[in-house]
């Protein structure tokens, strides 16, 4: 199903996560106070925020070390007010309840730590949290003013009273700490607010290969024979150089002749004028593995474990890359300029490979080229016209990339062919692409999704003819990332906290996880793969099927269940039919096996008994309302229904579906919204939930 209780959202989903985070807070507080638990709706609410708008891959379920810090030492001081006089919440301890929680409803994701390690990880910083919340420095700058109000007698609710103080404060007549607002200021010009964290796309599962093989095939790169050889020619008695630090002519010529760096040395006086080999000593300093001191090229000592692992050397090579862009692309002389790329050449570099990671067909040049020329108007503040002058700055920058691009093949990080571009990568026709795509568009927006631009743009249709001609007039380049490249740069996107998941991580994985994961993040043949895999490792298929079901049947969440369900059915492939129509005798799951096989137009409501007809409309509500997120969302939900709703509610109820405490939630939903019987039983209710959470509104 495409809708169901994730814990992952678009940054524009607003609505979605709104309604899912609201559902989440009201659930832990009920399950804390059956368990006797610590809580804070307030607290919870506000973790699930940082997970989803501070954080570069937003998954809810996934609490690392490094989140737990953050949220605690960073994000709550700078974006949480408590006004002198507030009761202070258990922070640490809401938190420690929303990770079991989390645990115990199936929503942790399993590529992330234990939950005993996301609970050390708690214990570690909880005594650090309160010197965090009263330091000024890390304070946001809406924080400092309210609480540098507050603390002036200044009653910060109101709105008047603030306005006057913000009127004084810019008049210069209010004290302030100034050596805290300068810090804070810092913080915000060096990018380093949380706030300020961009979503990252997520990616498509990769298959890779056992690194055995990825180092069988980093030991035939020539690239890393060339380093290792430099290395070792260098040895840890040094090679002397140049008062400049280059090598000397003697030397180079050796080393052009040992390495093949392929250099014409005829006529050259100066090493300088030995491209390649310059690149690759600068390669070489760049990975660690030689350094120049007191006039002597040395091989680095703490290389020599990397030096004997071709996959680490290679990855070593790989990471360098970033830092090669004087070498590569930087101005020969006083007589050249450097490109566009120069100046933005690390995020562009980054851009390029994030944008062939796991792509499941190899990209046009014609269509990357556009995508880096998108990137460069953005950056440079360039309009969409194409005069000669921004075409000569374009084509410098593009033989630039090429020039990165040619590195990367020699690597070994990415493969070209020729051939016919895949038909993803052909221009879409604005002009008939519907209300969605906006008129006022920028062109350089609207050029990259179809290179068309408005339909009434003369200019912008002949650009977007000449692009479509180019990818379908014959053969052009295709560029692919190796799984060498491949394996590289998902080291990377996981360094920088991006979710890039590979098939065969969740061999281990509980069955729900497992699921969860699948329904969440995987096209269906990748979920087959994956799943024959977890199955596999298990040994007995029959136990492992047996694992799954019950996992779907622990479900807390009914729309989760449901594409839980979903997914494991359409993974099994011919198997999935037969196992829905097995669990329709089902007593726990047969609501959810009956929806999947009428979804799948497996099973028409003519086939259904009238006893399966009320489970499939109860199953529908109870998903309705958590869709809308429970409370007053399920409310309003029902509430525009009308009569129609209070006959459904109604036969739902006198239905056999097993999930006899969403049913009640129904029923007091119903009696709220329609004005059914039982609404003092729904009141009573609601003022229990309501009783966990903290009266407290956000301040930021």
């Amino acid at each position: 199903m495409d809708e169901f209780m994730r814990m992952r959202f678009e940054p524009e989903a607003e609505e979605e996560f709104e309604a899912a985070c609201g559902l989440l807070v009201d659930r832990l507080v009920r399950w804390a106070g059956e368990q006797g638990l610590t809580v804070d709706g307030f607290t919870a609410e506000t973790a699930l925020d940082y997970r989803h708008r501070a954080t570069a891959d937003g998954r809810l379920g996934l609490w690392e070390s490094r989140h737990v810090e953050e949220f605690l030492l960073s994000w709550l001081p700078q974006q949480v007010t408590e006004l002198p006089g507030e009761e202070r919440a258990d922070v640490p301890g809401t938190l420690r309840t929303l990770l079991r929680f989390l645990h115990a409803a199936r929503l942790a994701d399993p590529r992330g730590p234990s939950l005993q390690d996301s609970l050390g990880a708690v214990d570690r910083v909880a005594d650090q949290h309160l010197a965090a919340m009263t330091d000024r420095t890390r304070w946001g700058l809406a924080k400092f003013w309210a609480m540098t109000a507050a603390e002036q007698g200044v009653d910060v609710q109101d709105g008047a009273a603030f306005q006057r103080f913000a009127d004084r404060a810019q008049r210069g007549e209010v004290a302030y700490d100034q050596q805290a607002l300068a810090a804070i200021m810092e913080r915000r010009l060096t990018g380093r607010a949380l706030s300020g964290v961009a979503r990252a796309e997520p990616q498509l599962p990769v298959m890779l290969p056992p690194d055995d093989e990825l180092r069988r095939r980093a030991e035939a790169s020539t690239t890393v024979a060339r380093l290792r050889g430099l290395t070792e020619w260098a040895g840890q008695g040094g090679r002397p150089v140049t008062a400049t630090g280059r090598l000397r002519m003697a030397e180079a010529r050796e080393l052009v002749d040992v390495l093949g760096t392929g250099d014409k040395i005829e006529g050259v006086r100066s090493s300088a004028d030995l491209p390649r080999l310059g690149l690759l000593v600068e390669w070489a300093k760049k990975a660690r593995l030689v350094r120049v001191v007191k006039g002597r090229l040395y091989a680095v000592a703490k290389a020599r474990p990397v030096l004997a692992d071709p996959l680490q050397l290679w990855l070593r090579a790989f990471d360098a890359c970033f830092e090669l862009r004087q070498a590569l692309i930087g101005a020969r002389s006083g007589w050249h300029v450097e490109s566009m790329l120069f100046d933005v050449y690390e995020d562009i570099l980054d851009d390029v490979l994030n944008t062939l990671y796991s792509l499941p067909y190899p990209m046009p040049w014609p269509r990357l080229r556009d995508t880096v020329h998108l990137a460069y108007r953005a950056s440079f503040q360039l309009d969409a016209g194409s005069d000669p002058q921004h075409r000569m700055w374009f084509e410098h920058a593009d033989r630039d990339l090429r020039a990165v691009l040619d590195l990367l093949v020699d690597l070994g990080a990415i493969e070209r062919d020729r051939g016919m571009a895949d038909p993803v990568f052909l221009d879409i026709d604005l002009s008939d692409a519907g209300p969605e795509l906006p008129a006022d568009m920028p062109p350089e927006f609207a050029e990259l999704l179809g290179g068309a631009g408005p339909a009434t743009d003369p200019a912008a249709r002949e650009r977007a003819d000449a692009r479509r001609e180019e990818l379908t007039a014959g053969p052009v380049e295709l560029i692919r990332l190796t799984e060498l490249g491949t394996r590289a740069v998902r080291q990377r996107l996981l360094a920088v906290g991006r979710d890039a998941p590979v098939v065969g991580e969740l061999a281990q994985a509980s069955a729900a996880g497992l699921l969860g994961v699948l329904a969440e993040d995987y096209d269906p043949d990748a979920a087959r793969t994956e799943l024959a895999g977890w199955i596999t490792a298990r040994g007995e298929r029959e136990g492992a099927l047996r694992q799954l079901t019950d996992a779907v049947r622990s479900m807390t969440f009914r729309t989760r269940a449901q594409a839980t369900l979903d997914v494991l059915s359409v993974a099994l492939d011919g198997e999935g039919e037969g196992m829905l129509r097995t669990l329709r005798r089902d007593t726990q799951l047969a609501p959810l096996a009956l929806n999947a096989l009428a979804h799948r137009e497996l099973l028409s409501p003519e086939d259904m008994t009238d006893a399966e007809q009320l489970l499939v409309l109860a199953e529908s509500l109870l998903q309705l309302v958590e869709l809308a997120g429970g409370g007053d969302g399920a409310e309003e939900m029902l509430r525009a229904q009308g009569p129609q709703a209070r006959d459904a509610v109604a036969a739902a109820l006198d239905s056999a579906h097993p999930d006899r405490a969403g049913l009640d939630e129904l029923r007091q939903l119903a009696a709220r919204a329609l004005g059914t019987h039982g609404a003092g039983v729904g009141r009573a209710r609601k003022a229990r939930r309501s009783s966990g959470k903290s009266g407290r509104k956000r301040r930021r």
